[in-house]
């Protein structure tokens, strides 16, 4: 299984080029399916028009709008309700999958319930999250960024690496995630913990795990 796990997608030549290698061949040769379920759990993205500008790449959305030859939508909520055989071929012959931020319980959530969680690791598709779209591949998210609450009570995720990811570090809109606040919430997490700005990524094939940054980013160990 390959992951990029991005904060704020795929917005600088450095994670660009991450992507193409891990793709072995162009993007305008790949077909993609994005996931914009995250979005609608998070009162800031979603439902409505920021999920219909993910789906769609506009205006510039830094994953979906890169050039891929066919872009479908992967809509988690929608899955359990139909034959797996309407959907898994799909997910098995695509070469990349596009998760949108929002909220990552919610995600965790309808990744299982879908059954997407359980076919992931035998994808040869290389998954791009952005935010929470990275976040759910993590153990635990902590307190500090639980919004939805499953009917677990629960700030566990799929836990398919070992690590857990505080996005968006130092954003301009986004004044509580700070370096302090980053170093109190990775107290309180069991294991490894990245802090990434929206210009780094963490790249994951096979196990091995690469920083891939332009900008600010730091990992506390417990």
């Amino acid at each position: 299984m390959k992951l990029l796990l991005t904060s704020g997608g795929i917005n600088n030549k450095s994670i660009h080029g991450a992507l193409v290698d891990m793709l072995d061949k162009p993007i305008a040769e790949s077909t993609a399916l994005c996931i914009p379920t995250a979005m609608y759990g998070h009162p800031w993205v979603g439902p409505g028009v920021k999920a219909w500008e993910f789906i769609t790449g506009n205006p510039g959305n830094p994953m979906v709008s890169l050039g891929w030859k066919s872009v479908g939508v992967l809509e988690l909520t929608a899955l359990p309700s139909i034959s797996k055989d309407r959907w898994v071929p799909l997910v098995q012959d695509t070469d990349v999958l596009l998760a949108a931020g929002g909220d990552a319980l919610y995600l965790s959530h309808w990744m299982q319930q879908s059954g997407l969680a359980g076919l992931l690791p035998s994808l040869k598709a290389v998954y791009v999250g952005m935010s929470a779209g990275s976040m759910v591949m993590t153990p635990a998210i902590g307190e500090f960024f639980v919004g939805w609450t499953p009917p677990s009570g629960s700030d566990d995720t799929l836990g398919l690496v070992d690590f857990s990811i505080f996005p968006h570090l130092d954003h301009e809109m986004l004044p509580h995630n700070t370096m302090a606040a980053a170093e109190k919430w990775a107290n309180g997490i069991q294991g490894p913990a990245y802090a990434i700005d929206d210009q780094t990524a963490i790249k994951v094939v096979e196990g091995d795990v690469e920083v891939i940054s332009e900008g600010n980013w730091k990992l506390f160990w417990p």
